[in-house]
């Protein structure tokens, strides 16, 4: 059977600029130009017959086709990366394929792997680390830690930590005349945003605090990269249990505030 596919690049390109709604951002990511990636997704554009993104001055939001193109493709490059790894690797007893969420392995994962191979040195740890579901058949991995509700079709599943989110700050901004001391004192610091299902609005609102506006401030994809933010003293940051226990046990952050508010997911 002929297959009638799209050049690979092309595909890269615009998975790239519909998950960052940029293609500026897509561009970075890629180390492309922006005008490379709008080159690249009007070729598929083309190739297609079909319209992909509906262009504004400083934004693109993808149409109904583009989106559910981008989570087809999404999957499918997924599927490749992990085959790939698969391939171009030995499979052997003695090795573990562990895959999680960049974030997760940067701020927990990654930090336990040394002792882990302290307590099991005949085991050999690959770390792969993809949003997508893996389905522990085709892909090659043997354990993947997601954050959801544990619900996966043909898969049994553990709960490995229960999810909190709450505010962490630099240790700094605890300090001075506009002092973090309880929840309303957010309204004179910058409030950092990470790709959560909990929102600094839902938060707040759980916190009964009103009239902070809660859209501003610097927004990242990466949960690791804004908490970093947060370290640096640029802003507080939503942290989830998970991923800020280490640096609050080491004094990089702390929390200025007791009340979490517990996520969906785990």
């Amino acid at each position: 059977m002929t297959r009638r596919l799209p050049p690979l690049s092309t595909l890269r390109s615009f998975e790239a600029a519909a998950r960052l709604a940029s293609f500026s951002q897509a561009g970075e990511e890629l180390h492309v130009t922006h005008g490379a990636i709008s080159r690249a997704v009007r070729t598929l554009e083309n190739d297609l017959g079909l319209k992909l993104f509906e262009r504004a001055t400083r934004k693109v939001t993808l149409t109904a086709a583009g989106a559910a193109y981008a989570a087809a493709i999404r999957d499918a490059l997924d599927r490749l990366a992990a085959a790939t790894l698969t391939i171009t690797q030995d499979r052997s007893a003695d090795l573990l394929t562990v895959s999680t969420l960049d974030s997760f392995a940067a701020k927990w994962l990654v930090p336990r792997l040394f002792g882990f191979r302290q307590a099991h040195p005949d085991i050999d740890v690959r770390l792969a680390t993809f949003d997508g579901l893996a389905n522990m058949v085709t892909d090659g991995i043997d354990i993947a830690i997601r954050f959801g509700n544990g619900l996966y079709a043909g898969l049994a599943s553990d709960l490995l930590m229960r999810v909190e989110v709450f505010p962490v700050c630099s240790p700094r901004l605890c300090e001075g005349p506009n002092a973090l001391v309880e929840p309303r004192d957010l309204e004179h610091h910058t409030l950092i945003h990470a790709d959560f299902e909990i929102t600094w609005d839902m938060w707040l609102r759980s916190a009964n605090v009103y009239g902070i506006d809660s859209r501003r401030g610097p927004k990242f994809l990466a949960s690791d990269h804004a908490i970093q933010a947060a370290i640096q003293g640029e802003g507080v940051v939503l942290g989830r249990n998970a991923l800020v226990q280490d640096d609050l046990a080491a004094g990089r952050l702390v929390r200025p505030f007791t009340y979490a508010m517990p996520a969906e997911t785990a």
